[in-house]
């Protein structure tokens, strides 16, 4: 997993709280672990596996199956092979990153899919996939292992859609500021695996989904898009976003004739449901909870603010800069030392060519608000090391920075005008650079006052 000396830049080398910062970053990622979360819910006795309390007997069954997708989803398997041992018949794996030199445990098949725009690699995957589990039958049990990035790094794409309009699609959606919910909520009506899709397509067999999560709020429909859960939206509600963000005129087109003949997605109440047992294992709360306890041990005064932080990161930068100013001039909600915990995931509309991500641009937004004012700290951190397309997780800000960035001539109007937010803390040695840690709960941000 992923150390504390890890997370360790120019800021929080030099401040007297740095290493409890860093201890408290790694105690987050640490929590949601995708392998403890999987021994934590799946134990076996015997024969039988129980899972969140309800127990399966594998002698019932004729075939067992493991199939992991999302980032977290190698760990996730690996973990779930070494509880059902021998019975395992087969299992496939579609994920992100596969080590150097990597060789897959019998009796696993692990194929990599594209992250954050689905590509070639996705559409291998996807096909895989749907081969994979249309050749399940009834009496059979297949273990879902489900996590963040799912969506697009396996792609099944519906008549009238093709790879390029949905990379297409799928860009504009970003670059246009909109949220994750609304990009899963097109992408479950276009894919014959999301959306219940994959439940649909596996033969009546007994599915049981293990799922960690990487959405606000975590509606099972929403992770990864939802293959083993049902669907409330309608393709009306898919249509409507597609009215809501800027897309080239035939681009659009496309989309809303693939929409039109598309079948409904599994809503609920299908009695395919019946055999389908969807369970959380992980989520922004787990991290969340799991810093302030590492918080409160190093000394300071824990503080969960909120875990539906959405919008754009700018905004949600003026916001939280204006909370942490507040608790240090009043002690209200918590006094100093303070460690209080935001979690959410906000948006960018991109507008310029340069470098960075939502973490980087909202730490980047809230550098002038925080410009001067003393014993303060902003940390922005994505749960699974890497901040959109770039290599960092998030970045720190303290009330120096703006001056050390002055010194340097850097001018953040300049760098966020391009959207280059990277490029900045890259100058300043404040890139959060912990490498992918394996999991994906969404984001999280620190503010501390001391």
């Amino acid at each position: 997993m992923i150390s504390a000396e890890s997370f360790l830049t120019f800021s929080l080398g030099a401040s007297p709280f740095g290493k409890a910062v860093c201890d408290i970053l790694a105690a987050a990622i640490a929590a949601v672990d995708p392998v403890q979360a999987i021994r934590r819910v799946a134990r076996r006795n015997g024969n039988d596996v129980s899972v969140a309390g309800r127990s399966y007997h594998l002698s019932a069954f004729r075939r067992v199956y493991a199939l992991g997708v999302g980032k977290a989803s190698l760990a996730m398997t690996t973990a779930l092979t070494e509880i059902l041992g021998e019975e395992l018949t087969a299992g496939l794996v579609i994920t992100k990153h596969l080590p150097a030199s990597f060789t897959a445990p019998a009796p696993l098949t692990v194929l990599p899919g594209n992250h954050p725009l689905p590509g070639d690699e996705s559409l291998r995957a996807g096909q895989a996939v749907l081969h994979f589990v249309s050749a399940l039958e009834a009496d059979d049990l297949l273990f879902c292992l489900l996590s963040g990035g799912g969506s697009a790094l396996m792609s099944a794409p519906v008549d009238g859609i093709t790879l390029t309009a949905l990379q297409a699609l799928t860009a504009a959606l970003l670059t246009a500021g909109a949220r994750v919910d609304e990009i899963n909520l097109l992408r479950r009506h276009l894919d014959r695996l999301k959306g219940g899709g994959l439940v649909r397509l596996s033969g009546g067999a007994t599915v049981v989904s293990l799922i960690l999560s990487d959405v606000v709020g975590n509606p099972l429909e929403v992770i990864a898009s939802g293959p083993t859960a049902a669907d409330p939206s309608t393709r009306a509600e898919a249509l409507s976003v597609l009215t809501r963000y800027p897309l080239p005129a035939a681009l659009a087109s496309t989309v809303q004739t693939a929409l039109a003949s598309a079948p409904e997605t599994l809503k609920p109440g299908d009695p395919l449901l019946e055999k389908v047992q969807n369970i959380l294992i992980g989520s922004n709360l787990t991290a969340a909870q799991a810093a302030l306890k590492a918080a409160q041990e190093a000394g300071f005064h824990p503080y969960l603010w909120r875990l539906d932080l959405q919008g754009e990161a700018r905004q949600a930068a003026f916001e939280l800069a204006t909370f942490l100013r507040q608790t240090c001039r009043t002690g209200d909600p918590v006094s100093r030392p303070a460690c209080i915990v935001v979690g959410g995931e906000t948006t960018v509309t991109v507008k310029g060519n340069g470098r960075g991500g939502r973490n980087t641009e909202l730490a980047l937004a809230a550098v002038p608000e925080l410009a001067d004012f003393p014993g303060v700290m902003l940390v922005t951190l994505a749960t699974d090391g890497e901040d959109g397309p770039t290599d960092a997780a998030g970045a720190v800000v303290t009330g120096d920075t703006f001056c050390r960035a002055r010194a340097l001539g850097l001018d953040v109007a300049d760098f966020l005008e391009r959207n280059d937010s990277y490029s900045f803390f890259d100058a300043l040695g404040d890139l959060l650079r912990p490498g992918p840690t394996g999991t994906n709960v969404n984001d999280l941000a620190f503010l501390f006052a001391w």
